[in-house]
């Protein structure tokens, strides 16, 4: 990663930040994820060459610039968010990052889309609305090459929501899953290749 988006990231860093330090409401915190937990997943995607990738929960751009980066420019990713205001940031930020042209930035209820999205995917990270996660998987299972990862943010900072989560990826017998102790607790579930 050059310099220059290296840069762009910290200052996004620091905006999300002091944002959410100020800001009561809670839909208009960015809620970005945490620098670490951005890091480790874009060595995920690198080292097992993604390239077809569905963020749910966009907000600013954050995490949706390292996923993009990640991917290379062979690869795509589609990010959903239900907010406009912060669907607006994520394209300047994008664009900032010369990036915008790897990514389709839609707007509306994530599980509503999903439900369209023909897929299919090798890559979904989970991010948003923890309790309309494991509706959203279920209509993504027959979306899903085998040797897909299925990550999800917030398992530490916020286990009650997650729960129902957990339990659905649990009981997939197609899939090895695991929690990485990184930012705010990540769930990682690969699903297993055709042997």
């Amino acid at each position: 990663m050059d310099a220059v988006l290296r840069e762009l990231l910290a200052e996004l860093e620091t905006f999300g930040q002091e944002n959410d330090a100020r800001e009561t409401d809670r839909s208009k915190r960015m809620l970005n994820l945490e620098p670490d937990t951005a890091h480790f997943i874009s060595i995920l995607i690198r080292s097992g060459k993604y390239t077809r990738l569905l963020e749910v929960g966009t907000s600013n751009g954050y995490s949706t610039i390292w996923l993009a980066w990640a991917v290379g420019a062979q690869g795509h990713v589609i990010s959903l968010d239900r907010d406009a205001s912060k669907h607006a940031l994520a394209d300047a930020n994008l664009r900032r990052a010369g990036l915008r042209e790897r990514v389709d930035l839609i707007q509306g209820d994530a599980t509503e889309i999903i439900a369209g999205l023909p897929g299919p995917f090798d890559l979904v990270f989970f991010d948003a609305d923890r309790h309309s996660a494991p509706e959203q998987l279920n209509l993504l299972l027959p979306k899903l090459l085998p040797g897909a990862l299925v990550l999800a943010d917030n398992v530490h900072s916020h286990p009650d929501e997650i729960a129902a989560y957990l339990k659905a990826i649990d009981a997939l017998t197609d899939f090895d899953h695991m929690i990485v102790p990184v930012g705010k607790g990540l769930s990682i579930a690969y699903r297993e290749a055709a042997m």
